[in-house]
């Protein structure tokens, strides 16, 4: 299951000179020829936490695009041991994240006024005024294209913070903050009205 990007080179040399050679070079096939010794061991790791083999072939790519940034200015002793701890940290990171999105897309489901923050007001799609629903569609059209759009696939797709983030190329903290700012500025604009 090597990276399919990567040019194959000779597997002679240890892992060491590999690295030293990496750093010297930043020849990602490199990099590459290290990480193709250790992905069994990276798959199986991401299968032990995940639990889905799909998600954890996904893993194995995003850890080795990691590796990339990663990976410089490190002093690495023995890469396995190493690429071992960085595996089981990243899956655990990405555990905590779907448990957070988990208990947010809940306590948005379990709570109709979650979207305006008001508990005197129901979100304004649940009116069956057609007015109400033009106002939001106006205030919506007046965010900044960033909160608009983290909002549309938030509230609308349903879409999770992590799956915003990848899909407009943004980190989670701006998604969340797009959002959160969105939903300000949409307070404001219908109290404004």
């Amino acid at each position: 299951m090597p990276p399919l990007f990567i040019r194959k080179r000779s597997t002679a040399g240890s892992d060491e000179e590999l690295l030293r050679k990496y750093a010297e070079e930043g020849d990602i096939a490199i990099l590459g020829q290290l990480y193709e010794r250790y992905m069994h061991l990276v798959y199986g790791v991401c299968l032990k936490y995940l639990e889905d083999r799909e998600a954890a072939k996904d893993e194995v790519m995003s850890i080795f695009e990691k590796l990339v940034t990663a990976l410089p200015g490190q002093e690495i002793v023995n890469f396995r041991t190493w690429l071992y701890v960085v595996t089981k940290n990243h899956c655990l990171m990405l555990l905590r994240s779907r448990k957070s999105e988990a208990v947010h897309t809940e306590v948005m489901v379990n709570d109709p006024t979650f979207f305006m923050e008001n508990s005197s007001e129901m979100h304004p799609l649940d009116d069956d005024e057609e007015s109400d629903t033009d106002r939001l569609r106006e205030c919506i059209g007046r965010l900044k294209e960033e909160q608009r759009e983290c909002i549309r696939l938030f509230y609308y797709e349903g879409f999770g913070y992590r799956q915003i983030a990848e899909n407009l190329g943004m980190e989670e903290k701006k998604v969340k903050s797009y959002i959160q700012n969105g939903k300000r500025n949409l307070r404001i604009c219908l109290e404004d009205e």
